[in-house]
């Protein structure tokens, strides 16, 4: 009785080192998380304070805000802000999607050179990349005329990078070749293996890699300016010079929206990841050798 007194301090004392040092750390990732945020919040407060000031006076207004959607040059690209987005990912997911599953079934040694494509416009500064294209955007406007829509051929390329890594992401983490076998095994097209076998089971890869192409193209400034069409941030730099509580509104805006894509993005992996281990749990253990051999043991 006397010694267990004296075997909880000494278990206490050897913990109390490991505890201290949970805390610390604990402490740590608080202060870091703090401090992040509020690197981030900060200035865009101060976005939302400018943008809401009446300036010359007191109080707040949000005419910079309403301006949004009244005026017609700051409408009008939002809305071919939002078309070349649409047009950008429907591009990307036609351009990469077969591709990528192809090379896995059929050309496996040709996925380092289907990488190293993909990967670099991440290499070369857009400046560069739209003066070295000046004949191909030459051909694209004698095509489809004086629209911005045309754009979006660019913008395919400049996404590119990070479509493709969360595209071979998805792919990697499937049996790629067992589900086509299996599908052509039972008499499915390929159209039917790629559309309704392996597309389902890549979901979220595709999610993630519309998500960062739609927040690319709305943030997008070089290509749009030096080809004179007139984009989001194309105006909002035009309008900085004549209304910047608009054109910061309008920022803040843009900034936001691309938050709310990538934050969406983060619930819907989670939640996938939750279901896939929910699901692998309730599914129940085979029997094992030795379980499956003991009735006929016991008979």
């Amino acid at each position: 009785m006397t010694a267990t007194p004296a075997l909880a301090a000494s278990g206490s004392a050897a913990r109390s080192p490991r505890q201290r040092a949970r805390t610390r750390l604990r402490v740590f990732r608080v202060v870091v998380l703090v401090l992040t945020g509020a690197f981030f919040v900060i200035p865009l407060l101060a976005m939302l304070g400018f943008s809401t000031r009446v300036l010359g006076g007191e109080g707040r207004t949000w005419a910079a805000w309403k301006l949004l959607v009244t005026d017609p040059l700051l409408r009008g690209a939002i809305g071919t802000s939002l078309v070349l987005s649409l047009l950008t990912v429907l591009g990307m997911l036609v351009l990469l999607v077969p591709t990528l599953i192809w090379v896995r079934l059929r050309v496996q040694w040709l996925a380092r050179t289907v990488e190293f494509l993909c990967l670099l416009p991440l290499t070369v500064p857009p400046l560069v990349i739209i003066v070295g294209l000046t004949n191909v955007t030459a051909w694209l406007a004698y095509l489809f005329g004086d629209t911005p829509n045309w754009l979006a051929f660019l913008y395919v390329v400049l996404v590119l990078p990070y479509a493709y890594r969360a595209l071979d992401a998805g792919l990697s983490a499937i049996n790629v070749a067992t589900l086509a076998e299996a599908a052509r095994s039972l008499g499915a097209g390929w159209f039917t293996v790629i559309a309704r076998v392996i597309v389902p089971n890549i979901k979220t890869a595709l999610i993630s890699a519309s998500f960062i192409s739609i927040a690319l193209v709305l943030g997008e400034y070089t290509f749009a300016s030096l080809l004179n069409f007139n984009t989001l941030q194309v105006v909002i730099a035009q309008q900085s010079k004549a209304n910047a509580q608009e054109s910061v509104a309008a920022s803040l805006a843009s900034i936001l929206f691309a938050a709310v894509l990538l934050i969406g993005l983060s619930f819907v992996s989670g939640g996938r990841r939750a279901r896939r281990t929910v699901g692998n749990a309730l599914v129940p253990a085979p029997p094992t050798q030795a379980t499956a051999a003991t009735p006929g043991a016991n008979s």
